[in-house]
């Protein structure tokens, strides 16, 4: 059990006081405080998507949190000790080893629930690169979610044109196959550490990452239905400023989009 500072406790307090304030409380479903693993979609970006997150999460009150943001190596230099942003984000190195947006949207996620047990499931580059060296149905966790098969032709041509659209057109038509193959290896990842904080905390469980792993026909929700159907998995999707999100979720809800650039200047210079 985490012992907490005096400091600690009253902003634990002032924060689940504004929760009850607060209208997000009304919109979590009974459906999704029933389910045991929650999955929280997110544009990586957008600080009111990670505040909803947070809210969410106190109102949840999940035994363990699951980022796709983290890897294996910095989960293990978690400990109690941390009181305040600044020093967890010392322990997981998120400033200075992270190339996910500012750990000022992230942290309010871990405060709503500091007694929660932490997961990794975030897939560096470099051990993307590695893993694709072979078919992705070589891959240890493959047979568990039917990548050991063929993919769908459809949902293979769905989701390279995702990749595609994504990647602004840039890239050549011969590494969008890879790109997909390197989304499915986060997809199994995210649904493996989700599965296992279950079975290991007894849940609920909640995994914090990007819509389209929070999807339900392909990303994390339909890969643990199809390992352990009886699991209630609930998925959400926040989209921006009254814009689609692809992909079926259990619900879809809205927030202003931040000032951004022209996400494909990139590729263009």
């Amino acid at each position: 059990m985490k012992i907490f500072s005096p400091e600690k406790i009253v902003k634990s307090v002032a924060l689940l006081a504004a929760l009850f304030a607060h209208p997000v409380h009304a919109e979590i479903p009974q459906a999704a405080r029933d389910a045991r693993i929650v999955i929280l979609g997110e544009q990586h970006d957008n600080p009111a998507h990670h505040a909803r997150q947070a809210e969410w999460v106190a109102a949840l009150m999940p035994k363990a949190l699951v980022f796709e943001m983290l890897t294996p190596d910095q989960v293990r230099n978690i400990d109690d000790t941390w009181q305040n942003q600044q020093e967890l984000d010392a322990l997981i190195g998120w400033t200075v080893r992270s190339d996910w947006p500012s750990f000022d949207m992230y942290f309010p996620i871990f405060a709503a629930a500091p007694d929660a047990a932490i997961y990794a499931a975030g897939v560096s580059r470099s051990d993307v690169g590695y893993a694709l060296k072979q078919p992705l149905s070589a891959h240890s966790l493959a047979a568990f979610y039917g990548f050991d098969k063929p993919a769908d032709p459809a949902e293979q041509t769905a989701r390279e044109a995702l990749q595609a659209q994504a990647h602004c057109n840039a890239l050549p038509v011969e590494l969008l196959p890879m790109m997909v193959d390197a989304q499915r290896l986060r997809d199994m990842t995210l649904a493996y550490a989700a599965s296992d904080a279950l079975r290991t905390t007894g849940g609920p469980v909640v995994v914090i990452t990007g819509n389209g792993h929070a999807r339900s026909d392909w990303g994390v929700p339909a890969l643990i239905a199809y390992d352990t159907p009886d699991v209630r998995v609930f998925s959400l999707a926040q989209g921006e400023d009254g814009g689609a999100v692809d992909g079926g979720f259990s619900l879809t809800l809205d927030a202003p989009a931040p000032e951004r650039g022209d996400p494909c200047a990139a590729f263009t210079r």
